[in-house]
């Protein structure tokens, strides 16, 4: 299975359905529908969701409150059951997979970014970071780790314990414990919601290189156009639909469209011209674009404000995480 390409020389929302090179799809949702409740309680969070996620590629989800963003990530990490509908990650189908086998897919082949961090307070910097191995029974590949915790700049924290880490080296952490065991994809739940601005573009710079540099495939929720737009892709959600994407946006150009996305009548009678993302290999087509979108500006972005690993980038100082200057925040766009 594949899917259009796309990644951060794309440089425009355009769609390249004649494109000769494909990727390969890392997670698909197929007819996916998650139901709440019953009777006049029901809660239908997911109506029929079709997306697909390449693999090697940064996608942001994004949403009103309630739009079943989060739900929908959790569906696809193998968190929640869907009521019907059917979940893959690569070639396997999660809705065949019992109690146990769904644990070690989310063990072995997955990685988790939360937004509380979720370390363990009793363990070291280190300790949480391989602790998932630990409980595999899997010894680190120490060169590997060696990498992901100087390009993170953890070398000097690895013997400290949560409470004596600033919130954006906690998390830190987090991101070096979803890399450290090479998981077929990273998810994200709000992974900047508890973080200052200048933490928050620290956290989103390592999910960017963890894709650009280490070819990880990246899922987030998130409310903050600024963080979605380091991402290739920002698919939007509304009403338990998916209504839209945009590829290679700036953080304008995802703030523009939320303005708009919680009015339905915007979000009906697309055009073609405004279906400027074709759906993914085998998804149905959703609704796209309100009948007269917002004005774009669809440049290209500047490259990546993150140094590739061979250039002479230093990790930050240990001390670096300061207060939240709110004006600082960088922005890919």
């Amino acid at each position: 299975m594949s899917v259009p390409p796309g990644g951060p020389n794309a440089g425009t929302n355009a769609a390249a359905p004649n494109a000769a090179a494909t990727q390969t799809v890392a997670a698909r949702a197929e007819q996916l529908t998650k139901v709440y409740g019953s009777g006049d309680t029901i809660v239908e969070a997911l109506r029929h969701v079709d997306v697909a996620f390449a693999a090697g590629e940064f996608t942001a989800i994004m949403g009103p409150s309630g739009s079943g963003k989060s739900t929908l990530m959790h569906c696809l990490a193998g968190l929640d059951a869907s009521t019907s509908g059917r979940v893959t990650i690569g070639d396997t189908d999660l809705s065949v997979l019992n109690d146990k086998q769904t644990t070690l897919l989310r063990r072995d082949r997955i990685g988790f970014v939360f937004q509380a961090f979720n370390l363990v307070p009793t363990l070291t910097a280190k300790e949480n970071i391989t602790l998932p191995l630990d409980i595999a029974g899997r010894k680190p590949d120490s060169a590997w780790f060696d990498t992901v915790i100087d390009r993170l700049g953890l070398r000097d924290r690895l013997g400290h314990r949560p409470s004596e880490l600033s919130g954006g080296q906690q998390q830190r952490v987090a991101c070096a414990r979803a890399l450290v065991g090479r998981p077929d994809i990273i998810f994200g739940d709000e992974p900047t919601g508890n973080l200052d601005s200048r933490s928050s573009g620290e956290v989103m710079s390592i999910l960017r290189a963890a894709v650009d540099e280490f070819r990880q495939t990246v899922i987030i929720v998130t409310h903050d156009p600024r963080a979605a737009s380091y991402a290739d892709r920002v698919v939007f959600l509304a009403d338990g639909r998916i209504v839209n994407e945009l590829r290679n946006p700036s953080a304008d150009d995802v703030f523009e469209y939320m303005k708009h996305l919680d009015d339905p009548a915007q979000r009906r009678g697309a055009t073609p011209a405004q279906q400027q993302n074709a759906p993914v290999a085998g998804a149905a087509p959703a609704p796209l674009a309100p009948p007269n979108p917002p004005q774009l500006n669809q440049s290209p972005r500047p490259a990546d404000p993150i140094p590739p690993a061979q250039s002479s980038w230093q990790p930050l100082a240990a001390d670096s995480d300061g207060p939240d200057g709110r004006s600082g925040r960088h922005s890919r766009g």
